[in-house]
């Protein structure tokens, strides 16, 4: 069983992403999340039964307090901003610190993948692509990838990256 944490600021879709991945289907009228909520999923990855426990932090300043108890025990996480919106990405560093408060160890040793959403919305970018993989590369995250949770799009995708790189990691750790 991996615990992967979704954090980033409100607004960017994480609920809608989880919805989306567990159930097929998109809600747009998702209702912001108050704390921290959390799914279960079982797949398979390179062969293994994996169960990953999805915890969906709320974006909210106001809940930001609750967040380093819940990262306790993480196995990966997942930072999402929203491509058509710059200040999405004005707290990474924030939500990279709430993490490494929680996860109490280097955050090298813990995945990570930063994922902008909202890609049916390209026309509309004000991030773009190399910038935001300049950002993750730069603070040495495991990957990047870009989705949309109204047209599925490589939503299948975050979830199966994260589960390899936690699984690969977990490898690591313990040989």
């Amino acid at each position: 069983m991996f615990k992967v944490c979704l954090f980033g600021d409100g607004g960017v879709g994480k609920t809608t992403l989880i919805n989306r991945y567990l159930t097929g289907v998109f809600k747009s009228d998702s209702e912001i999340t108050i704390g921290v909520d959390f799914h279960i999923k079982k797949l398979e990855i390179q062969e293994k039964r994996v169960t990953l426990q999805i915890w969906d932090f709320a974006g909210e300043d106001r809940f930001r307090f609750l967040l380093p108890s819940y990262v306790l025990g993480a196995s990966g996480g997942i930072f999402m901003y929203d491509i058509t919106r710059y200040s999405s990405l004005k707290n990474f560093q924030d939500w990279l610190d709430i993490l490494k408060h929680g996860y109490k160890g280097p955050l090298n040793q813990i995945p990570i993948i930063m994922v902008g959403s909202k890609l049916d919305l390209e026309y509309k970018r004000a991030v773009s692509r190399d910038e935001a993989y300049e950002l993750a590369k730069s603070n040495d995250l495991f990957g990047y990838i870009e989705c949309s949770s109204k047209d599925g799009q490589n939503v299948q995708e975050v979830f199966l990256e994260i589960g390899r790189l936690m699984l690969r990691q977990a490898k690591i750790v313990n040989t």
